[in-house]
């Protein structure tokens, strides 16, 4: 019988120190490596996401992670402080910052290392 008991999700990543240092040290995530010698991030509501190394990593053709924010553009501020690259995409109705507006919740995309999309957008 199918009776789960949790989830979690994972990606692929092509560089464990780089990955680590931008989840735990630019993103302030809690990462703990697990005794397979991946990732654990482990986020304030108490999910787990694995990033895993895979050598012939391609990133994703997705946004692989949001994170709910009370004001977008002061997380942009905030990553673009930190290094962070927010203005990714060229062609859609965005500002300069990368954030768009009007169209669902406001949103600003970005990438780790790996080349992964993430993102950072208006919570409830």
């Amino acid at each position: 019988m199918f009776t789960p008991n949790g989830a979690f999700s994972g990606f692929s990543i092509n560089d464990l120190d780089a990955a680590k240092k931008f989840y735990g040290e630019t993103l302030g995530l809690a990462v703990r490596e697990n005794a397979m010698g991946f990732l654990n991030l482990e986020l304030a509501s108490g999910a787990t996401v694995l990033a895993y190394v895979k050598p012939d990593h391609e990133p994703a053709s997705f946004t692989i992670m949001n994170f709910e924010v009370d004001d977008v553009e002061s997380a942009v501020d905030d990553l673009n402080a930190r290094g962070v690259v927010t203005k990714i995409y060229d062609g859609i109705p965005d500002d300069d910052k990368g954030i768009m507006r009007g169209n669902g919740p406001d949103i600003a995309w970005f990438k780790d290392p790996a080349g992964n999309v993430l993102s950072v957008l208006k919570g409830d």
